[in-house]
């Protein structure tokens, strides 16, 4: 999930206005250069999530890989109500996915 969110954080922040970013977010040129800052401030929230999981991850904290894990089911949840439902098969899935197995390998 990390991984992912470092992704999120590359594309947004740093590869918003390239081509090949701009086909997997389906924006145009105008688009992409019009919300550049905006789509930045979203990338650096997706660093702050992966911070968490990998906080989570190295210092084994129950609570921590709870607490993130919830967040990012939660903002994919927004996102696939908001924005494209791609995001829950992305987003959301994983992120259950990943809790259930901490919930229960405890």
């Amino acid at each position: 999930m990390a991984v992912l969110h470092l992704y999120i954080l590359w594309l947004e922040m740093f590869g918003w206005t390239r081509a090949r970013v701009r086909a997997i977010f389906g924006t145009t040129r105008e688009f992409a250069e019009a919300s550049r800052v905006l789509a930045a401030n979203q990338g650096l929230y997706n660093g702050f999530l992966a911070a968490g999981l990998l906080w989570g991850a190295v210092s084994g904290d129950l609570g921590v890989k709870v607490f993130f894990l919830l967040c990012v089911a939660i903002a994919g949840l927004y996102g696939a109500a908001t924005v494209s439902r791609r995001i829950l098969v992305v987003q959301t899935v994983p992120a259950v996915v990943a809790l259930v197995a901490v919930l229960l390998g405890g």
